[in-house]
């Protein structure tokens, strides 16, 4: 998750830990593009923030997309309506605005967009048994 609002980011991070999913919180584009381009740790799941330094959230899922990572991608902003953000502008596969409904709705197209992901990596052999009970975002 990629926010840097650090006291958002921690709230969300509680929030979903809560749900069962594991979740690196990360303040910048460029320090999420380091740690997936390492290798080092599996993602399933990239939710980030619109407005971030130097890069915005858009930006982010474009080099995401263009590495052909393997990631759910969901952009958050408080800026959606005012901006015209959605699903096909950004690349992103959700887009939600923030707001108080902000987390049920965080948490249902999470679950919904992990259901649709789910058939197609078993079809091309890919989820593992434990990478769809961790559930990382």
């Amino acid at each position: 998750m990629v926010d840097d609002n650090q006291l958002g980011l921690q709230a969300r991070k509680a929030v979903l830990e809560e749900h069962g999913y594991l979740v690196t919180a990360l303040g910048s584009a460029e320090a999420a593009l380091d740690l997936l381009q390492t290798g080092q740790a599996k993602f399933d799941i990239l939710i980030t923030d619109f407005r971030l330094p130097a890069k915005t959230g858009t930006e982010l899922i474009g080099d995401v997309r263009a590495q052909k990572l393997p990631l759910v991608t969901v952009l958050l902003s408080g800026f959606v309506d005012a901006m015209g953000l959605n699903e096909i502008n950004t690349g992103a596969d959700a887009v939600l605005q923030k707001s108080s409904l902000e987390v049920p709705h965080l948490i249902r197209t999470l679950r919904s967009l992990q259901r649709r992901r789910k058939p197609m990596n078993e079809a091309a052999g890919g989820a593992s048994a434990q990478a769809s009970k961790r559930k990382p975002a």
